[in-house]
């Protein structure tokens, strides 16, 4: 473990004014890989040329569930496959496909499809949740109604850490109950309002976790923050270091 990568989103601003430029400053903050979240109608091509010049990685690419039917995953396992990213994932569900437990159920075998055909070219599938997902169905989470109804050899999971613990789960029991389909954790720290904030200044166990990833060898660690009470670039690069911090002492 260690694998540290930023979620674009964070710095959404910054990317859909100079998405390349972007790309750049966070290579230079010392983060190994980045996560995007679109890719402003630049050419694979182009991304690809920014990746190689920095000696950066791709920790995987959210895609909406529009992109992910028919023709247009086709077009976005290409383009993914032209930047050497092999992990795709869906950060989000509309609303008619998680507002029941038939609909969770329904929604797996959605996801099953698309993470055959992203088997079938070499690529890697799995979901993000929010907090949402955790609302009870049938006696169940849709969390793990969804897991529990999808091929772990076909949809894995980037579980958020900071959506878990809102939504009043243990985090870390998630990923040992899980194991090895959990690929990759999104990181943020959480303060006394539950917003998001700087890894390491906020009120989370993050040095029981990062230990907890450990032991189950989850690949990618991907710094996100949505709430910012400063430049979100000036964060970013905090997160990195504060979290290579925390990493020295698991």
């Amino acid at each position: 473990m260690g694998n540290i990568g930023l979620q674009l989103y964070s710095v959404c601003e910054a990317a859909e004014k100079d998405f390349l430029g972007t790309i750049h400053r966070v290579a230079d903050m010392g983060y190994d890989a980045v996560q995007f979240a679109g890719f402003f109608e630049t050419s694979a091509k182009q991304v690809k040329n920014v990746l190689d010049e920095k000696e950066i990685g791709v920790g995987g690419s959210h895609t909406g569930f529009d992109l992910l039917n028919s023709d247009k995953l086709k077009e976005t396992i290409l383009y993914n496959q032209e930047i050497n990213n092999d992990l795709i994932i869906c950060p989000y569900l509309p609303e008619e496909k998680r507002n029941s437990g038939e609909a969770y159920k329904r929604t797996a075998e959605e996801l099953n499809s698309i993470g055959r055909i992203c088997k079938e070219n070499g690529m890697r599938f799995a979901y993000h949740n929010h907090n949402f997902e955790f609302e009870i169905y049938d006696g169940m989470t849709g969390f793990d109604l969804l897991f529990g109804q999808t091929d772990p050899e076909l949809v894995k999971i980037e579980l958020d850490c900071f959506w878990a613990n809102y939504a009043g789960h243990d985090a870390g029991s998630i990923i040992e109950k899980y194991g090895e389909r959990v690929v990759s954790l999104h990181m943020k720290d959480m303060n006394q309002e539950k917003k998001s904030i700087e890894i390491g200044k906020g009120t989370l166990d993050l040095t029981g976790l990062l230990k907890t990833a450990n032991d189950q060898a989850v690949e990618w660690l991907v710094v996100e923050q949505e709430d910012f009470d400063r430049e979100p670039m000036d964060c970013a690069k905090t997160n990195q270091v504060n979290l290579r911090a925390l990493l020295l002492e698991n």
